[in-house]
């Protein structure tokens, strides 16, 4: 195959896979606490002519030498973890981390996944959960005739029970760490799950250390950034028909030598 071909079928690829990447992102744009996908691209190997400060005679040497790449691939997908827009629901169960954290939730099977999605919900057992109905860990259950519940910056639940002049405390939300939180995998439903990348969950209180504090009646919003996506996606396409319009070139270079012999 001619090398313009293969390099620019290459580099089509990964524009297609950034474009992907930049399509999940826009269609998330409202998703609570939804972290942007970041395309990551590296050069293919190289074929060496000549290699630089390659001995070119007696005397002399190459400044450069003569080496071919031979295009691009994608080498990863990144989770951009930085903090969305914190937005006013005046709800008292949605909960947003103001900082760094996940809270943790137990799944279906048993494995315990990580979400920043505070939009939490009660059961009718009055078990606490998140969206989906995953409970949250540690479990914390609400008493039926529970009112004006109060989430402090720490996690603690207190709220006014009936027969109890003063306020009860009925539990306490707590956060996760991760050392590096962009190798955790993402499995949708606003949750994700520990790796070998990710390292093990720290626990910790919020508002102390490395976690961030909770807001109560408000929900952490994308981070994803409009305008910042198009100009990509611009990027991106212009991109695309430059490596189209390569690939049209070589096949015509490749017919006219065809042709001329």
């Amino acid at each position: 195959m001619n090398p313009a071909l293969w390099i620019s079928k290459t580099g089509l690829a990964a524009q297609d896979a950034k474009m992907t990447a930049i399509s999940n992102n826009l269609a998330n744009v409202n998703t609570t606490s939804f972290k942007r996908d970041r395309a990551m691209f590296a050069d293919l190997f190289y074929q060496n002519q000549r290699t630089p400060g390659g001995q070119l005679d007696q005397n002399n040497v190459s400044p450069t030498g003569i080496q071919y790449g031979t295009g691009v691939k994608i080498v990863g997908t990144q989770k951009e973890f930085t903090v969305g827009s914190i937005q006013n629901t005046g709800q008292s169960l949605d909960v947003a981390i103001s900082g760094q954290g996940f809270f943790q939730v137990e799944t279906a099977n048993g494995d315990i996944a990580y979400t920043r999605a505070g939009n939490l919900q009660k059961t009718p057992e009055g078990v606490l959960t998140n969206a989906q109905g995953l409970p949250l860990i540690p479990q914390i259950e609400l008493p039926d005739n529970v009112k004006d519940i109060q989430i402090g910056k720490d996690g603690t639940i207190t709220a006014t029970v009936a027969g109890e002049a003063d306020p009860v405390e009925l539990g306490q939300l707590t956060l996760v760490n991760f050392v590096n939180p962009a190798g955790l995998e993402a499995i949708g439903g606003n949750l994700y799950l520990e790796t070998a990348a990710s390292g093990e969950a720290v626990e910790g209180v919020p508002g102390e250390e490395a976690f961030g504090q909770l807001e109560q009646g408000s929900l952490e919003g994308s981070n994803v950034q409009v305008v910042e996506e198009m100009v990509d996606m611009i990027t991106v396409q212009r991109a695309y028909e430059m490596n189209a319009k390569m690939v049209s070139a070589a096949d015509d270079m490749l017919k006219f030598v065809t042709q001329s012999m």
